[in-house]
């Protein structure tokens, strides 16, 4: 039988010392409240106060300070500063041990807050939960911390959940709420419902005018910049988003989609655009609108128009890419002549006038021509408004009977589900039974095709079917311009000529054919 001496420990296996040595541990607090609210923040003066008086208590102990985060959730640890500068300094050697009120005080998050802990574990710090009584260099410790680490980040989900239902209850019941801080144009009234700031509402007013005068959403900013408007978050530099985000809102004409985002893991607080996997909520004139519905739906129409276009599109005028050339087919654009002196003027035309060995032979039109003739074209319109408006009513009829294409779309629809049934029941025999690759390959592969091509139909069908609303839509709002004139007109407005012209075709020989949104054509 072997001689076995047994060599004592003479170091601890965490403790910085020998055993049975006394060394004074550097002790530090952690404090944290999840939110900013004034009774939070007597608790959060209470936590440091007391874990302040509590380290300094024990004669063995040498307080360090107490780290603290006000306002900022334990989900996870990245926008915590004062916690990672208390990790920071305790893998760096300067704490010994951290004393904090609880495993939910440190941490909802489980895999956080024992990576953290292991970490800390590994440098010789030591942690201390003074509700669960748990030290972490104990045995058991670690266990606990995983079972009571479980526990706190069950409670976040619950919590969660419940805060989610609350908001989608009140999506349901139609209550709108705004993050006002960086909203233009709204602040949170007496009774809860948002209240126009009206010095601000003239910025969201000019921003839409703006945008219809011609201008693209960066030449908005670009203005807005210039004459030193300050954005939705008080910033001096506008940006062409911020702008779109204003003119999209829906809230500005009085409505209010609600659920647009949703939180897709509680635990990261990441936020995901809604397409579709969630419920939204629309609710109409749910408070106060700053546009009118016909403006905020013109801009909407122009902005679809601007899209299509692309980069044909050329800011600075609601004339541009409505002018065409009658020769070449080429959009009419702004130039400018004489720009270094006293004759400077702008003329409109053909942008490919000069191109190539062609020259087109259509003249230059001033901007006060092209208003000159849209208003006798229009005028000539007015005697014959009623017969015009019931042929747009019929248009609208028409348009806005979309039995034939749901139809449609219904029995695609169907197809697809079919489709992906098949799909599904393809992978679970192959997962099931061995079967030969090269032919399940080519028959997955078959049906993902097959789906494919039904949902490109199906797109194509939304796609038909929302152009034919807008079109509905277009003569709608040529029909209640065409219904407030009864007389001749002798002033151009800008939301006339954008409620009413189709495209300009201009000829050789000067003729300017106006079509209009039903489809009306007059020669001027």
């Amino acid at each position: 039988m072997p001689n076995v001496t047994v060599i004592p420990a003479t170091r601890a296996i965490h403790a910085r010392g020998p055993v049975g040595t006394t060394v004074r541990r550097k002790v530090a607090g952690y404090a944290r409240v999840s939110t900013d609210s004034d009774e939070q923040f007597t608790s959060y003066e209470a936590q440091v106060d007391y874990y302040t008086r509590f380290i300094q208590s024990h004669a063995d102990w040498e307080f360090v300070k107490v780290y603290t985060d006000e306002g900022i959730s334990g989900l996870n640890t990245k926008n915590r500063e004062g916690f990672n500068q208390m990790v920071k300094d305790a893998l760096a050697g300067r704490i010994d041990l951290i004393v904090t009120k609880s495993v939910s005080r440190f941490a909802r998050n489980t895999v956080d807050s024992l990576v953290t802990i292991r970490k800390l574990k590994d440098a010789g710090c030591e942690c201390y939960f003074e509700k669960e009584n748990i030290y972490t260099f104990d045995g058991k410790g670690e266990l606990l911390l995983t079972i009571m680490s479980s526990l706190a980040q069950e409670e976040s989900r619950s919590i969660s959940e419940n805060v989610t239902w609350g908001q989608r209850k009140r999506f349901a019941d139609g209550k709108v709420s705004m993050p006002y801080k960086q909203f233009l144009g709204y602040e949170k009234g007496p009774d809860g419902l948002p209240k126009v700031v009206p010095e601000q509402a003239e910025t969201v007013r000019y921003i839409f005018d703006l945008f219809l005068s011609g201008l693209t959403t960066f030449g908005v900013a670009k203005q807005l910049t210039a004459e030193g408007i300050p954005t939705p978050a008080g910033k001096q530099k506008w940006q062409a988003s911020t702008v779109e985000s204003i003119l999209t809102n829906e809230k500005y004409k009085g409505d209010a989609r609600l659920q647009k985002r949703f939180t897709v893991d509680f635990l990261q607080k990441k936020m995901k655009v809604n397409e579709g996997e969630v419920p939204q909520y629309y609710v109409e004139q749910s408070h106060e609108a700053i546009v009118s519905p016909t403006l905020f739906d013109q801009v909407q129409e122009e902005m679809e128009r601007r899209k299509k276009l692309g980069r044909r599109y050329r800011s600075g005028s609601l004339f541009s890419c409505r002018i065409v050339c009658g020769d070449c087919g080429e959009f009419y654009g702004p130039k400018v002549w004489n720009s270094t002196n006293k004759y400077r003027r702008t003329i409109w035309q053909c942008n490919a006038k000069f191109k190539g060995d062609h020259k087109c032979g259509t003249p230059h039109l001033t901007e006060d021509t092209i208003k000159e003739k849209f208003l006798e074209a229009f005028n000539r319109l007015i005697p014959n408004r009623d017969r015009l408006i019931e042929d747009c009513r019929v248009m609208q009829t028409v348009l806005t009977d979309c039995s034939e294409i749901d139809a449609e779309i219904e029995t695609m629809l169907g197809e697809t589900e079919v489709i992906a049934g098949l799909v599904e029941s393809c992978v679970n025999e192959n997962s099931r039974s061995a079967l030969d690759q090269t032919a399940y390959l080519a028959r997955y592969n078959g049906l993902v095709d097959r789906y494919e091509t039904a949902k490109a139909k199906v797109d194509a069908l939304q796609k038909r079917r929302s152009e034919r609303l807008k079109k509905a839509d277009a003569i709608g709002g040529f029909m209640f311009a065409l219904s407030e004139r009864d007389s001749p007109l002798d002033t151009f407005t800008d939301g006339l000529w954008i409620d009413s012209v189709d495209l300009v075709t201009v000829h050789a020989d000067g003729t300017m054919t106006f079509r209009f949104l039903n489809g009306s054509e007059i020669n001027v």
